[in-house]
């Protein structure tokens, strides 16, 4: 089972490298470490398994995080509220591909969170409303999804992992309170 300990902090190089591709097909250690990173960030949303082993809750993870350098990512992003009726959004990627992408961006209204970052970073972090990611899912079949929204800023993030990029290497130094033009802040109404 994989804790808190396994996470590699800033400053490790490892994060900042980037990530080889996996060979297809698929060996039984990324298998299971792929299952390992999905059940952490499984746990890590359990509020009594969160307190017992001492876990951040987190919606995403990738491979180079656990110090591997391999193309690999988990996403668990719970549903959100009725209101919202996002659906759970659940999976292991390997070697993820963002084909495209829209031009309208969006953001966190609060920021973003690394489970390798122990401080609060402000700012925000510009990414693109909608994507569309190909990827091989642990049975070596190609998926092909679309993504909107939360999710997507979530695998964003952890492609960015993949590639050696932090997300508060996209935030604007100069002004890290500044929203970019037309971007929409993820959670909030225009009057």
């Amino acid at each position: 089972m994989l804790t808190m300990k396994d996470v590699i902090r800033e400053g490790h190089p490892t994060l900042r490298k980037t990530a080889e591709e996996i060979e297809l097909p698929l060996d039984e250690d990324i298998k299971s470490l792929g299952e390992d990173m999905l059940q952490f960030l499984k746990n890590s949303q359990d509020p009594e398994l969160a307190e017992k082993y001492e876990l951040r809750p987190g919606v995403g993870i990738a491979a180079p995080q656990v110090d591997v350098s391999r193309r690999l990512i988990a996403v668990h992003v719970p549903s959100a509220d009725e209101e919202d009726n996002t659906p759970e959004f659940s999976a292991v990627m390997v070697n993820p591909k963002i084909i495209s992408h829209s031009v309208q961006q969006t953001c966190l209204p609060d920021g973003e969170g690394c489970l390798s970052v122990d401080r609060e970073v402000p700012g925000y972090v510009p990414r693109h409303k909608r994507i569309k990611v190909d990827y091989f899912d642990l049975d070596g079949n190609k998926q092909s999804i679309r993504l909107r929204d939360f999710p997507a800023i979530v695998v964003q993030h952890e492609i960015d992992h993949l590639n050696g990029i932090m997300f508060y290497d996209r935030i604007d130094s100069e002004n890290p309170l500044a929203l970019p033009d037309d971007i929409d802040v993820l959670g909030t109404v225009e009057e």
